[in-house]
C-alpha cells in the first residue's frame, strides 16, 4: 500500500472523528468534554498515525515481518496511551467518567482505524 493514500485517510479520519466533540462544544455540552479534551485528542491521532505508518513502511522493508512489526507497535501504543493517561489523570482534576468516555471515544476509533487499514494493506497483498 502506497503511504500517500493512507496519510490522507487518516487525516480525513481524524476531522471526522473532532466533529462529535466539535458539536458538543458548539451546543452548548462543554461538560462532556474534559478539560485539554484537544491534547488528548492530538496524542492519540498522531500515535496512531505514527504506528500505522511505521508499520506499513516495516512491511514494505521486510514483508515477512509484518506480524512483529503490528505487534510491537500495538504494544508501544498502548503502554504509550497508558502512561499518558496516567499522567494526565494526575496532572488534571476530572470527572472520571467523562474522561474514560472521552478517552476510549478517541482510543477505540483510532484503534478501529489503525486495524481497518492494516486489513486493507494485508488484503491488497495477498491479491498481488
Amino acid at each position: 500500500m502506497k503511504l500517500l493514500p493512507t496519510l490522507l485517510s487518516c487525516i480525513l479520519f481524524n476531522i471526522g472523528l473532532a466533529i462529535l466533540p466539535l458539536l458538543l462544544t458548539y451546543i452548548g455540552h462543554e461538560d462532556l468534554i474534559i478539560p485539554h479534551f484537544w491534547l488528548v485528542f492530538a496524542f492519540l491521532s498522531a500515535l496512531t498515525f505514527l504506528v500505522v505508518i511505521t508499520i506499513l513502511i516495516g512491511q514494505q522493508i521486510n514483508p515477512e515481518a509484518g506480524a512483529q512489526f503490528f505487534l510491537g507497535a500495538t504494544v508501544f501504543k498502548i503502554l504509550a496511551c497508558l502512561f499518558f493517561a496516567l499522567i494526565f489523570i494526575l496532572k488534571n482534576r476530572l470527572n472520571k467518567y467523562i474522561f474514560v468516555a472521552d478517552f476510549f471515544y478517541i482510543y477505540f476509533l483510532n484503534m478501529a482505524f489503525e486495524i481497518h487499514t492494516l486489513l486493507r494493506n494485508l488484503r491488497n497483498q495477498k491479491l498481488r
